[in-house]
């Protein structure tokens, strides 16, 4: 009988199944979208039964449609959207919407965060609190909606809701849990302190498990529902972003991974807990037992190209439409990009900044403004790689993963920003190949990550930077690293006059 572990990625817009056989090939994969609804500026929800009914019609189509086995399915497991906020009753059942990773409403709760707990909560979480995160989200539900609050007896993650559905057993994995600010990194419990002083009952924290733990098998409600097996075993699973770590072979001191999704992130492996970026990057436990990462995000890398193409460009497809960009000189005649189009996470954490396109010229063309976003968002990743320079963090490998990794021009251009070797994956297949490879150690068929990374990671082809792009992409940079100073309070003061009017 074959043997198949699957990867569930439950991103922020679809969901991706990969069914991986013991060698690492993918043998079958399916995907299912889902609404995002964002009712208010600076809002973004979405219905979690969506999720779950997406994994499950995904799964289904896995067993239907490419023939593989209920049987032959030995082990799940899970990358997740981090930090976005499920409240459920005490009964389980869901009481409103999910608050997402990139919604900005809880600029309030953060400050009153740190007005009642100071800097001690970055000694105790390693991170500074940020709109993203889940606990501001909780607090805001606790003064917004005090009828909600007062129903809630638990929360979870996106994709701790969908494995509950799927085993009927409550827990958060460590990777996704540091991502709520809850938890104290140097003890590896719920932290009671904060809980105390920010009025959360402890009671509301779920269990904590390792990425790598058994979590429960499939359950026969479940089972019925989907077409799995009772006898496929679930794991926890991790983080989106430790999971995309996993799956890129980031698993070293020396490397660091860049990958351009619809946010983008800059994430370099940890060995322990003892560093401290003051808060300016996140600090999270890694997918792999006892380990973590450091974490840098620029809110809208993908989605400031999708949001030009779209407004712009929605008819030209989007490969020619980079390829013609590849063809607009080094710096886009002069036209420089801030990608805050969402406001921005690191290095600035600021929900409240707005991008900007700086040097329009008449004699630049429409191919100068794409150039240009894909220069801004790669200047971005480098404000977040400056940070661990400065801290004496050394790296020699920058490993590319999502949109940025697709291009042999976005791959040179970001080894020449970075002055760093660039490399890609052959077979890149983001979170989902680090969820489906948790679940692979889950059931023993590797001893561990690293283990596993060498039968399913492949690096492929090598970027070296261009010394004489390199030095013209250093002087543009010292020219965009001025822009958020120069602009902050024009930006904040034109978003306030939109809410406003």
């Amino acid at each position: 009988m074959n043997e198949y572990v699957i990867g569930v990625d439950l991103g922020t817009s679809a969901v991706k199944v990969s069914a991986m056989n013991k060698a690492g090939e993918i043998v079958a994969q399916q995907s299912y979208d889902y609404p995002l609804s964002q009712p208010r500026p600076g809002y973004s929800e979405q219905a979690p039964q969506d999720w779950l009914y997406a994994t499950t019609i995904a799964i289904d189509r896995l067993i239907l449609r490419d023939g593989i086995a209920k049987e032959e399915i030995q082990g799940i497991s899970f990358s997740g959207q981090m930090h976005g906020l499920v409240l459920l009753d005490e009964n389980n059942q869901v009481l409103r919407p999910a608050i997402l990773w990139n919604d900005t409403r809880t600029t309030k709760q953060c400050q009153e965060i740190m007005d009642k707990v100071g800097e001690e909560f970055i000694e105790i979480t390693g991170n500074r609190p940020l709109e993203g995160f889940t606990l501001p989200k909780l607090l805001w539900v606790k003064e917004n909606e005090p009828e909600i609050w007062a129903k809630a007896k638990t929360f979870l993650l996106p994709k701790d809701y969908v494995r509950y559905c799927m085993t009927g057993k409550l827990g958060m994995d460590y990777s996704d849990a540091t991502g709520t600010v809850l938890l104290d990194i140097h003890q590896g419990t719920w932290s009671k302190a904060l809980c105390e002083a920010l009025d959360v009952p402890l009671s509301i924290c779920p269990p904590l498990v390792k990425s790598v733990d058994l979590t429960g098998n499939v359950s026969a409600g479940y089972a019925m529902f989907s077409g799995l097996a009772t006898t496929t075993k679930v794991f926890a699973g991790g983080g989106d972003n430790a999971c995309g770590a996993v799956g890129a072979g980031i698993l070293q001191p020396n490397m660091v991974m860049s990958s351009i999704g619809t946010s983008g992130v800059v994430l370099k492996y940890e060995e322990n807990a003892n560093v401290n970026y003051h808060g300016q990057l996140q600090f999270e436990c890694h997918a792999i037992p006892d380990s973590y990462y450091s974490m840098g995000v620029t809110l809208a890398a993908g989605h400031s190209l999708n949001w030009f193409k779209g407004t712009f460009d929605s008819e030209e497809d989007f490969n020619q439409m980079v390829a013609k960009a590849s063809e607009r000189p080094l710096g886009a005649n002069g036209l420089l990009f801030t990608p805050y189009v969402v406001g921005e996470r690191a290095p600035y954490a600021d929900a409240d900044i707005r991008g900007s396109f700086i040097g329009v010229d008449s004699m630049q063309n429409h191919y100068d403004f794409v150039r240009a976003v894909m220069e801004g968002i790669t200047f971005s990743f480098r404000d977040i790689l400056n940070i661990y320079e400065q801290n004496g963090r050394d790296f020699d490998t920058v490993v590319a993963i999502g949109g940025g990794a697709k291009s042999d021009f976005w791959l040179q251009m970001q080894a020449d920003i970075f002055n760093k070797k660039v490399v890609a994956l052959t077979n890149e297949q983001g979170p989902g190949l680090g969820a489906a490879m948790i679940a692979a150690v889950g059931l023993g068929w590797f001893a561990s990550l690293q283990d596993c990374a060498k039968e399913f990671v492949h690096f492929g082809k090598e970027y070296q930077p261009n010394s004489a792009n390199v030095a013209k992409y250093d002087q543009l940079y010292g020219l965009y690293h001025q822009v958020y100073d120069q602009t902050k309070e024009l930006s904040h003061g034109l978003l306030k006059f939109r809410r406003e009017n």
